[in-house]
């Protein structure tokens, strides 16, 4: 007798793009809520361009290559930050199965993440750029949108 694997039609990975922004913490809650309701997964990813944050501010490269320990002070700062990202996921008492920062153009490195991670929802804010500046400098969730192999939830104030 061939046992035949049940599928579901939704997400068991979810793939929380997040910038820290208000709209990215209704995003949190959002993808919260779907993970609760589907027995899923959230995987946390924060995309920067260059540069660090800490408690303090932004770090700039020169100042995380002065310490003492460059790549302990990074992974310092980075396990403070996806910490700190990951707050509103907690406080809509949900967990984090996994938190990545990555380096590189947030569109690409989204839609890579999601694929390596066989993600089968993403969950992201918008901004809501408007007008001129959306057209001349584009939008990382329309991007994300165009290129994922999954379904994208683009969430709005």
């Amino acid at each position: 007798m061939r046992m035949e694997k049940k599928m579901s039609i939704f997400a068991t990975k979810i793939l929380l793009a997040t910038d820290g922004s208000e709209e990215a913490a209704l995003a949190a809650q959002t993808a919260t809520d779907i993970a609760k309701k589907t027995s899923s997964k959230v995987h946390l990813a924060y995309i920067m361009y260059s540069g660090t944050f800490s408690e303090e501010g932004l770090l700039s490269e020169d100042e995380i290559l002065a310490a003492d320990d460059p790549e302990a002070k990074m992974k310092e700062i980075e396990e403070w930050l996806l910490d700190y990202l990951a707050e509103p996921i907690k406080a809509a008492g949900g967990e984090v199965a996994q938190a990545q920062l990555r380096i590189g153009r947030p569109d690409r490195e989204i839609v890579n993440l999601a694929e390596e991670l066989n993600a089968g929802l993403i969950v992201m804010g918008s901004r809501g750029r408007s007008g001129v500046r959306r057209v001349l400098l584009g939008s990382v969730s329309d991007s994300v949108v165009r290129h994922a192999h999954c379904p994208v939830l683009v969430v709005r104030k």
